[in-house]
């Protein structure tokens, strides 16, 4: 009697990852066609030069999306920009689009923004793709169902040349959150606590599928926010399931299909999801009500603390190595072992970035401060993801709950994520960020940031110092 092998099913990567092999090499990485391809000023300028020393063209300019985000100005951008690096920056963008026919949403174009922000917002970002930009949190695009990660200048130079890319398989992980998120608990204290739990290295080799009923239950908003920090424990990338609320968010949007083509997608779309019997090479499970309000203390995304608790201690940590990692963090930041951090002053507050920049976010933190007054101590930054987002803060009048909070809003780009912009935090001042990062010199050289979720970020404004925002909600 034959007897027949049974068949695993598939994971929700696996099922786009196979749909993309162009070609498989024995003991080797596999030819992986990529559908979209973003681009910014900043990691594009070399790739350009590559192809154009090699002698060939872009192969596929119609699949490559190009921004300018990293290196603008947040305001006064109809003028031109004043640091130099930047503006010649933009300026070769804007010279290697035009040469290579690739649509540009430059600064005055009314798409124009953050490019993990536009991407989703503008419906080019659809289940089911694969997505590479030359930037790490390109993760955030897996929010929808994709496989996006972000690559290095030689590989957008492969992608320009091929529109392909050579891959290694990666592990699969799967993280369940099951349950209700508590009061003042939103998605940046999911992945800030999941960092925190897993160390800034705990996903590395894997490719991280984020599911349970307390992921289904958030907005793609939230998806996006947990998906783009995926890159901070190390992950290759991170992708959720699209469902109704996918689709949702998809309809009608720019780029997006409709009539009978949408009816086509969405049929493809129901499909991805990661079967009954799927196999992981690791799972994890966390109860959502185990989270409360985030913060890191230290020098990485890993070294984070429920806000209640206090900075660990050198007998808190496992080994010799971390250890000193503990005491140079701690020393950079200007804090001691086993203090607790609310009631600390902070100087700076900033809202936005690609983690934390969409209308939602904004929402959020207007819908805390309406009626009330920014402490007189801290400057505040709210930067909008997108020209889309800052129209929507104009169209719903969150400009006018801000100013008369005593800050205004800023126009749209990376702004105070990274130090490429002018919007740097001075050398041994606190930020308490609404960004991805806090290594050191991230926002400024010498500056010291402290990550949060943008409701933990406006109860700093309003208070001055580290506060637990569950004491200002009702």
């Amino acid at each position: 009697m034959e007897v027949k092998k049974r068949v695993m099913g598939k994971t929700l990567f696996e099922k786009i990852w196979d749909t993309h092999i162009v070609q498989e090499v024995t003991d080797g990485p596999s030819v992986l066609y990529i559908d979209k391809h973003f681009i910014h000023e900043v990691t594009s300028p070399q790739a350009f030069k590559g192809i154009e020393d090699r002698g060939i063209s872009i192969f596929r300019p119609d699949q490559i999306v190009a921004t300018a985000d990293h290196n603008v100005p947040t305001l006064n951008q109809h003028l031109p920009i004043t640091d130099a690096l930047s503006r010649f920056q933009v300026d070769t963008l804007i010279e290697n689009c035009k040469k290579h026919g690739i649509e540009l949403y430059g600064l005055g174009h009314e798409h124009q923004g953050i490019v993990h922000v536009i991407g989703p917002e503008l419906g080019v970002t659809q289940p089911g793709m694969t997505i590479v930009c030359g930037d790490s949190h390109t993760s955030t695009h897996g929010a929808f169902g994709t496989i996006a990660f972000g690559i290095g200048t030689s590989e957008v130079e492969m992608v320009f040349a091929s529109q392909c890319l050579l891959q290694t398989k990666p592990k699969l992980m799967r993280i369940n959150i099951e349950g209700a998120l508590g009061k003042g608990v939103v998605s940046k204290d999911i992945i800030l606590y999941i960092i925190a739990k897993i160390s800034a290295s705990g996903a590395t080799g894997y490719f991280v599928e984020y599911a349970g009923s307390a992921i289904r239950a958030l907005s793609m908003e939230a998806r996006m926010t947990i998906c783009n920090m995926s890159i901070e424990m190390g992950a290759r990338g991170g992708l959720i399931a699209p469902d109704q609320t996918t689709f949702d968010y998809m309809k009608g949007r720019t780029f997006a299909p409709s009539g009978a083509a949408w009816d086509t997608k969405l049929a493809y779309w129901q499909t991805l999801y990661s079967d009954a019997d799927a196999a992981f090479d690791l799972e994890l499970n966390i109860d959502a009500a185990d989270i409360e309000p985030m913060i890191t203390y230290g020098t990485n995304p890993g070294l984070g603390i429920g806000i209640t608790k206090n900075v660990p201690t050198a007998a808190d940590m496992q080994d010799e190595g971390e250890q000193k990692n503990l005491e140079k963090a701690l020393q950079y930041m200007g804090l001691k072992a086993g203090q607790s951090l609310i009631g600390m002053p902070v100087q700076h507050v900033f809202i936005g970035s690609c983690t934390n920049s969409r209308i939602e976010d904004l929402r959020l933190v207007a819908a805390l401060v309406k009626g009330k007054t920014k402490n007189p101590d801290v400057q505040v930054m709210i930067v909008p993801g997108s020209q889309k987002v800052a129209k929507q803060v104009l169209q719903e009048g969150l400009d006018l709950i801000f100013k008369e909070a005593g800050f205004e809003i800023r126009q749209a780009g990376c702004s105070a994520c990274l130090g490429m912009n002018e919007d740097k935090i001075p050398a041994g001042e606190y930020c308490v960020s609404t960004s991805n990062r806090n290594f050191e010199g991230r926002q400024g050289a010498g500056a010291r940031t402290m990550l949060v979720s943008p409701l933990t970020a406006a109860a700093a404004l309003l208070t001055g110092k580290i506060t637990d925002i569950r004491t200002l909600l009702n």
